[in-house]
């Protein structure tokens, strides 16, 4: 692809030439390609095929992430957050030891190597939030922890500029990616001043089903308000939220 430059933008087709805006601006390709019927029969294709049916697996799989923690995406994420994400998922489902290549899938594969994963680069919480925190995962109880003793915000909360306020949130999700479900459960702290007095100590508890043999993903993330004539409003609709995956914990 070639980036387009000069005062005029082009966007459509030009006789094999293809004008187009993305995220990192407006570009240009020529046509092309192989026949899609060559790609699903020609025996030369065979390793097509199998990436790109793991790749498809590898994008449901990061859907339904998404969407067990919808939630809380809808104020933290970043525009390139879904590719992020369906990459991390193609290395859990490239982990897997046991299914033939094109079959390997996220059950078989390894869900811990999704733990850290930022969903918001702008934000992250490895930068946000230095103040020590314990989690948990109880597979009997069906719980997923996070605690925070005490803590000064002004001192252990890295907050954007403009910041007044913010809250802690979690959530606890059990997802079962063959049968497509998810059970989810949200915990949020009241709207705390960032300030330099001390919080109260957190703790939240996330319940999902007991003795779950489904693997089960534990998020922790921040969002900050700023207060306006007695009012709170999200701080720049939430672009600098982190929330990230903490502890994961497979079958």
């Amino acid at each position: 692809m070639a980036r387009q430059k000069g005062i005029i933008k082009l966007k459509g087709t030009i006789g094999d030439i293809t004008f187009y805006k993305t995220q990192d601006g407006h570009l240009a390709r020529e046509k092309g390609g192989i026949d899609a019927s060559r790609i699903a029969n020609d025996p030369n294709f065979q390793r097509t095929r199998e990436n790109g049916a793991e790749f498809g697996r590898a994008g449901k799989a990061g859907k339904l992430l998404r969407n067990s923690l919808r939630a809380l995406l809808l104020n933290s994420s970043d525009g390139r957050m879904v590719s992020r994400l369906t990459q991390r998922m193609m290395k859990v489902i490239q982990a897997d030891e046991v299914s033939e290549r094109g079959l390997r899938n996220v059950i078989d594969g390894e869900a811990e190597l999704l733990a850290g994963f930022e969903f918001n680069i702008r934000g992250k919480l490895g930068t946000s939030l230095f103040a020590p925190f314990t989690t948990n995962i109880n597979r009997v109880t069906g719980e997923l922890s996070v605690d925070l003793a005490s803590f000064i915000p002004l001192n252990m909360i890295a907050a954007p500029s403009g910041t007044t306020h913010f809250k802690i949130v979690s959530a606890g999700a059990e997802i079962d990616f063959e049968a497509e479900t998810y059970v989810v459960d949200n915990a949020v702290t009241a709207i705390m001043p960032w300030d330099a007095e001390p919080t109260v100590a957190i703790n939240q508890v996330n319940t999902v089903t007991p003795n779950s043999t489904k693997p089960l993903f534990l998020a922790l993330g921040i969002e900050f308000y700023q207060e306006v004539n007695g009012k709170l409003y999200s701080l720049k609709n939430g672009a600098f939220n982190p929330l990230s995956l903490v502890q994961v914990s497979g079958i």
